[in-house]
């Protein structure tokens, strides 16, 4: 691997600045150059307005031009190039790690260079001010860990995935049955995707999605990074679930919109299909498993 930081990026501080900059963006991309790249552009032509941020791409062994393409047309951009594809969880620690994000430790606190770090697909869209919006709203409630926008996808609809509840197995058994897609305004049936809300209601959830999310530095610092167990899907519930245990709040704040591919690099690998199942298997397994009494931990596995 090899890491590059080059100045010149709009509203950047380097890692050593003083003060602490405000935002570092972490983008883990694998094949989609011209996706990234308008996801660069957004960021460049106003979507970091207002902020000290800085950007990391962390490509995962792309097969396309994407390295030469941020090299090339996006110098300010902190590029680090994998030989190998890490997966989602691992390439966004590498990038995590490389601005200053580490968890802290009973003899050595944790000292980001910056407050906060966004979580961003390449196959996003990022409007004028939306990230300040993001920085605003996580900065007003102290208590926040994470926030999400409103992810938009390409025919206007909201990507559901952008407001979650849990899947414990009572709301797994729901989507299962079918009862989810048949009562998507029940607010027992509609838990999942929060389908009983308006989709602009501002509300606090369980989880929002690794598309797009704000976490607050000192949260990262306490719960830690993604568990890289999850290759790819998942990692965003477990993280969320994670700060949830560690008495932080996520919250979806909908006044801020971002545009959203939705699985750009993953809809043709057949390892992304399999990692998809993996991760239900292994999110049940660490957070439910032990407490689910035999009857319903054999419907489970039924359905997984």
């Amino acid at each position: 691997m090899n890491a590059e930081a080059t100045s010149g990026a709009p509203a950047t501080a380097g890692r050593d600045a003083t003060p602490i900059g405000d935002v570092a963006v972490i983008i883990v991309n694998h094949g989609t150059a011209a996706l990234l790249a308008a996801c660069l552009r957004s960021l460049a032509g106003g979507g970091l307005d207002g902020l000290e941020a800085a950007v990391w791409v962390v490509d995962n062994a792309s097969t396309d031009d994407s390295v030469a393409m941020v090299r090339e047309r996006f110098p300010w951009v902190r590029l680090i190039s994998s030989t190998v594809n890490l997966g989602f969880s691992s390439a966004n620690n590498l990038g995590l790690r490389d601005a200053g994000f580490t968890p802290a430790t009973e003899h050595e606190p944790a000292a980001p260079t910056y407050r906060h770090a966004l979580i961003l697909n390449p196959d996003t869209v990022v409007p004028q001010g939306a990230v300040r919006q993001l920085v605003d709203d996580l900065e007003a409630e102290p208590t926040l860990a994470v926030v999400g926008p409103r992810l938009l996808l390409p025919d206007g609809s909201l990507d559901l995935a952008c407001r979650r509840s849990f899947p414990s197995p009572a709301i797994s058994f729901y989507r299962l049955l079918g009862l989810s897609r048949l009562f998507p305004q029940h607010p027992r049936f509609g838990r999942y995707n929060m389908t009983f809300l308006p989709e602009d209601q501002a509300a606090d959830v369980d989880s929002v999605v690794g598309a797009c999310m704000l976490v607050r530095g000192a949260a990262i610092a306490q719960v830690g990074l993604f568990d890289e167990r999850f290759w790819m899907y998942g990692e965003d519930l477990d993280w969320c679930l994670r700060f949830k245990a560690a008495g932080w709040r996520v919250a979806y704040r909908p006044r801020t919109l971002v545009h959203h591919v939705k699985r750009a690099a993953s809809r043709v690998s057949p390892r992304a299909r399999r990692e998809f199942q993996r991760a239900m298997w292994l999110f049940y397994d660490k957070h439910y498993a032990r407490q689910t009494s035999l009857p319903v931990h054999l419907l489970v596995i039924a359905g997984l």
